[in-house]
């Protein structure tokens, strides 16, 4: 694994990279302060060590964001960073208990400026497991 560092991001590179560009895309965990930026950090390497993706990145500050990729039509890599984000406290929950409904960004979505209220994912949390109970749908 390389670690490669610039003002903006902290990338986490595998040993092969089978993402293809036009179907990469990520799963996100945003973070802010101190506590959050290590445990950015800490998921990023461990994610790429542990082969959940290929590639990871965080921002190099203390609030920012985490970037896991991988190609979109990968069904078993959703379910193996879908898993790890899950075992690692990575989505958050609402107050009935009920997990967030994250959704994965293709990298295409990203350099048109889809952000915010902008932006509509067809891949949500929700078409793999069931939001209340974290049991897979698919």
């Amino acid at each position: 694994m390389r670690i490669i560092k610039n003002p903006a991001w902290v990338f986490y590179l595998g040993d092969t990279d089978s993402l293809i560009e036009e179907k990469t895309g990520k799963w996100m965990y945003f973070f802010d302060g101190e506590k959050g930026a290590q445990v950015a950090s800490e998921m990023c390497n461990k994610s790429v060590q542990e082969d959940v993706v290929v590639e990871a990145k965080h921002s190099n500050s203390i609030k920012g964001v985490a970037c896991f990729y991988l190609n979109c039509d990968d069904m078993g890599a959703h379910k193996k960073i879908i898993e790890f984000f899950i075992s690692n406290g990575l989505i958050a929950k609402t107050k009935t208990g009920k997990y967030y409904n994250i959704s994965f960004k293709l990298d295409a979505q990203t350099g048109a400026g889809e952000y915010g209220s902008d932006f509509s994912s067809d891949i949500k949390l929700s078409n793999f497991i069931d939001l209340y109970t974290g049991e897979w749908v698919v």
